[in-house]
């Protein structure tokens, strides 16, 4: 039975420690994760690893390789692999430590995420500072795993990712509220300031009880461009699903009118 924790009143499913963990880096005495999960079938997820260290991008290759499921289909070292790896792979899940390139930073994240919004983003990184694990949900990522995570979490956290959930290390959950809540919008403010305007309309409509296929006919875009954009506001707003955004968005003022 999964242990649970309550963080701004929605629940998250906690991995429990189980017996015979393979650890990918070093050890820590609480690696669990906060992630809401979903059966993701028999389909193959396809990954792209982006990380400045050969020696990272093989260990995470060399386990995602000996895992059912999952296939390795390209690695990136630099911002512009990233891009180009991902614009010919197009993959399920990108996993990256945006700080592998100084100059870019979080801006590969929400490029990544504006040009091929289907492909989910990963976060694996060894930082853990509030500013960077905010800017990174904020930008688009899904997940956010640091790397001494170990073999377990590291292909849960892409399961997850790839079937458009949301994943965090434990001690990123035990914080997430306040690191994700609204900023207060002020008279002129907004209070979910890393949205784009198209997605501010949609997540207005979603804050409104609105479906995707209503949103679409209001808006006069195709069904799937708005999926795309409900599936790209999850990921900045750092929530799992359409309840969770639907909360946040009303906390913040949105869908009144």
């Amino acid at each position: 039975m999964h242990q649970t924790t309550d963080i701004k009143g929605l629940l998250w499913p906690l991995s429990s420690q189980g017996e015979g963990r393979r650890e990918f880096g070093g050890r820590r005495p609480d690696g669990d994760l906060a992630v809401v999960s979903r059966p993701l079938g028999t389909v193959t997820v396809t990954v792209v690893i982006a990380d400045a260290q050969p020696a990272i991008r093989h260990g995470v290759r060399s386990l995602l390789e000996g895992s059912a499921g999952i296939s390795v289909v390209g690695e990136a070292a630099t911002a512009d692999e990233v891009m180009a790896e991902t614009s010919r792979c197009r993959p399920d899940v990108l996993v990256v430590d945006p700080l592998m390139d100084q100059r870019a930073g979080m801006r590969v994240i929400s490029e990544v995420l504006r040009l091929w919004p289907e492909t989910g983003v990963l976060v694996f990184s060894s930082v853990d500072d509030d500013r960077v694990i905010t800017a990174a949900l904020q930008a688009g990522a899904r997940g956010y795993l640091f790397k001494f995570a170990d073999a377990d979490q590291i292909l849960r956290g892409i399961q997850a990712v790839a079937a458009g959930e949301g994943i965090v290390d434990k001690s990123i959950a035990n914080r997430l509220g306040a690191l994700m809540g609204p900023a207060p919008a002020g008279p002129y403010g907004y209070p979910f300031p890393q949205l784009t305007n198209r997605e501010r309309d949609v997540l207005e409509r979603i804050a409104a009880g609105k479906s995707n296929a209503a949103i679409a006919r209001e808006l006069v875009l195709a069904s799937k461009t708005i999926s795309n954009r409900v599936s790209a506001i999850f990921g900045k707003l750092g929530v799992a699903d359409r309840s969770q955004a639907i909360v946040l968005a009303r906390d913040a003022g949105l869908g009144q009118g």
